[in-house]
């Protein structure tokens, strides 16, 4: 059962009501604040996949496909590791900010020690075993090294975003993400240009050198902001929460990862790279629902901890209807958006079927999310790792059993049973278990079944015939009337604000 009656210490959640008579003052200046950091979130972020889009080309033509893919494979090392090795503490840090408000410094500070002194124990075992992680891995001695001394201090830049964002300080988080994707850039070019005969170590060391970097200099102002590296109270609170979100993100990692890996073993090469073209593409709309969850997170938590279920309840009806908004515009420009992508490799542009259900599991996967918050709220974390272990063996089933039988697209399918399927978990857990009524979830999953029908729908328009074409965009058009009529106040709304604010530089 959840600490819904406990006060606001330590021990739980204080979730009374504001009672002072700055509280509608203060509640209009976070919307304001979770408003501007969402925009600008979401604009951070596509300008940082773009850049990243955009750069590829000049990586492929400075890097054989051998050493594209090895240097590729380091980071998935270095992902798949940090799991384990920062022991997914960072996921405590929501639930900190409520519990230490006035020593939030302190607890961010010994957090960092946890983390990093469990990494420097790791990294000190790999290097006692290096030669056979090297062997293991694939890699040379000194990049098993570097992989693992990276992982002590990388962290940091990690914990400073999530500080800075539950502090709402959004230009400084997005100013570290800036910083990180430009200096990738300039350094990866760079290092490539100095190791001519084996590239793909540029390329390694380019990637990482920028997030050292950052993350040594946080470190330091983590530490010297804090003052603490061990605090008992702090680090059994964050290994309470962390810990049993190791097997969560691992799950996650094999329910994101393993349809492709089933794809080039069951189906060849070349049908892998369709799903993983088409896959790609689909999960572009995880920059926005990202971006919208991100600025979303702070603001649930100070509402949720004040009592205000209601107003998440409204907002949150919002942020379906953009999510679905959203996740039917890519469905519906996924033909020719893949074309203009491979505008001279015709074979490709079959994978726009594999978007539409991809794009819709990206959409149960931001659905999902919010029970997550409240799970994380309440520090019931090894229901999350419950549930993703579930998913991601559930998914694992049907790929090795519809794959076969029907090919690649089959994946696609059953990446969207195994998102649904997580979200029903998760509902369950939150309705049941926690005994918690934060959102309309009638509304939510009603909007999902709709969103699912008509981006399905719209797949049978996909052909290439321009008569179909022109009915496929007449439906989009017809659902975005519908959007726009529905939410006519709220839009009306927001083009006022705009307004007012371009008035006001003038």
């Amino acid at each position: 059962m959840s600490d819904r009656s406990s006060s606001g210490s330590s021990n739980g959640p204080d979730t009374r009501p504001l009672e002072d008579g700055n509280s509608e003052n203060k509640t209009e200046s976070r919307d304001h604040k979770v408003l501007k950091s969402g925009l600008w979130y979401t604009v951070a972020s596509i300008s940082i996949r773009a850049v990243a889009i955009i750069t590829t080309p000049i990586y492929t033509s400075m890097l054989s496909t051998a050493d594209y893919g090895t240097a590729n494979t380091f980071n998935s090392w270095i992902d798949l590791i940090n799991i384990v090795t920062c022991l997914c503490v960072v996921y405590s840090i929501g639930r900190a900010k409520l519990d230490f408000p006035e020593k939030f410094d302190e607890y961010m500070s010994a957090l960092q020690g946890l983390s990093s002194s469990f990494a420097f124990i790791v990294l000190i075992l790999a290097t006692l075993f290096r030669e056979q992680l090297s062997r293991a891995m694939g890699y040379e001695v000194p990049l098993i090294i570097v992989l693992f001394t990276y992982l002590c201090i990388s962290p940091s830049v990690e914990y400073m975003l999530q500080k800075c964002r539950y502090e709402y300080k959004y230009r400084e988080n997005i100013l570290i993400s800036i910083l990180t994707c430009v200096g990738t850039v300039f350094f990866s070019i760079t290092l490539m240009l100095l190791f001519q005969d084996r590239r793909y170590i540029g390329k390694i060391l380019g990637t990482i050198l920028p997030t050292f970097l950052m993350g040594i200099v946080f470190y330091i102002r983590l530490l010297a902001k804090g003052k603490r590296f061990f605090v008992k109270e702090y680090w059994s609170f964050a290994l309470k929460i962390g810990l049993p979100m190791i097997p969560h993100a691992l799950a996650l990692s094999v329910l994101s990862q393993v349809d492709r890996l089933m794809v080039k073993d069951i189906c060849g090469a070349a049908d892998s790279g369709l799903y993983v073209y088409g896959y790609g593409f689909a999960t572009l709309l995880s920059i926005f629902t990202n971006a919208i969850g991100q600025a979303w997170l702070p603001w649930f938590n100070d509402e949720l901890n004040s009592g205000n279920r209601d107003r998440i309840r409204g907002i949150q009806k919002k942020m379906v209807l953009l999510g679905c908004f959203l996740t039917i515009g890519f469905i519906t420009v996924a033909p020719e958006a893949l074309m203009i992508l491979a505008p001279r490799a015709r074979d490709y542009w079959v994978a726009k079927y594999v978007v539409a259900p991809v794009a819709l599991g990206t959409l149960a996967q931001y659905f999902y999310t919010n029970y997550v918050n409240v799970e994380l709220f309440y520090k019931k974390t090894p229901i999350i790792a419950v549930s993703s272990c579930i998913a991601a063996v559930l998914n694992y089933g049907l790929n090795a059993f519809f794959i076969p039988r029907f090919g690649y697209i089959a994946a696609a399918y059953t990446t969207l049973t195994s998102y649904v399927i997580l979200m029903l978990l998760h509902y369950g857990a939150v309705t049941l278990l926690l005994k918690e009524k934060v959102y309309d979830s009638r509304f939510m999953f009603l909007a999902m079944i709709i969103c699912s029908i008509l981006g399905l729908s719209m797949v049978a328009l996909y052909g290439d015939p321009a008569g179909i074409r022109v009915l496929r965009y007449a439906a989009a058009v017809v659902v975005l009337g519908i959007f726009a009529f529905v939410n006519r106040g709220d839009i009306m709304i927001l083009v006022s604000k705009v307004t007012d604010r371009l008035r006001s530089l003038k």
